[in-house]
């Protein structure tokens, strides 16, 4: 049986809804970046030795870079969206 005096708070740590369009911005520009780093590394080196350094090394520089081109197009995709999907 729980013990009823033991108050145990939970915390989780979330953004403010408002926040969203930056979380998703975030995580999908990490994501892609990774990914498209992972592809173009291996197409022009290959998968040799030192592969997962060289990706992470374009990765320092693709992440933000996406990041910020994700928020910038963000208007523009929402207004193609907008216009090509019905409501």
């Amino acid at each position: 049986m729980p013990d009823s005096t033991l108050n145990v708070t939970r915390t989780t740590w979330k953004l403010p809804a408002k926040l969203s369009p930056v979380a998703f911005a975030f995580f999908m520009s990490s994501i892609m970046a990774f990914l498209m780093c992972l592809v173009i590394t291996a197409t022009n080196r290959g998968l040799a030795e030192g592969y997962l350094g060289a990706v992470l090394e374009a990765y320092r520089l693709a992440m933000p870079v996406a990041f910020i081109c994700v928020m910038g197009v963000r208007p523009v995709v929402l207004r193609l969206v907008k216009l090509t999907v019905r409501s």
